[in-house]
């Protein structure tokens, strides 16, 4: 009863224990040599079908979106621009961090339509109006005989 009148001092507690070390740095440990706690292996180590599995995802997502087509959607009919396969500029254009693709498209059903970008998968409800036109030389425009 009388702990309950009196309360210990601070100074007559023992000192609480500390929490384990966290996976991340906290100051409390030196930084680890290669700046990670976890090094990752290099692409080139990874199996062939590990790195082609998302190829093919992002290929279907994209779908025959090619420079040079047209489509149609529910939106309107779009005429394929460009196709960005690199992350970090499809990044930088859809302005979404996961973003691995983008499409600058234009609306061809309005004459001012100005090309702007696009991130959407290929679905059941956009069909193709035109298909891509293969160049010989893209600096120069050429188209190849079919």
């Amino acid at each position: 009863m009388n702990s309950m009148t009196f309360p210990a001092l601070v100074a007559d507690r023992p000192p609480l224990p500390r929490r384990p070390t966290p996976h991340e740095r906290d100051g409390r440990q030196s930084a680890p040599s290669s700046g990670r706690p976890h090094p990752q292996q290099a692409v080139g180590d990874a199996d062939p079908a590990i790195v082609e599995a998302p190829r093919r995802v992002i290929d279907a997502q994209i779908g025959p979106r090619q420079p040079g087509a047209i489509y149609q959607n529910q939106d309107g009919a779009f005429e394929v621009i460009a196709l960005i396969r690199d992350p970090k500029r499809a990044r930088e254009l859809l302005r979404r961090r996961c973003a691995q693709w983008a499409l600058i498209v234009r609306d061809v059903l309005r004459p001012d339509g100005e090309p702007f970008a696009i991130g959407s998968v290929w679905t059941t409800s956009d069909h193709l109006v035109r298909e891509a036109r293969e160049f010989a030389d893209a600096s120069c425009g050429e188209e190849v005989a079919r």
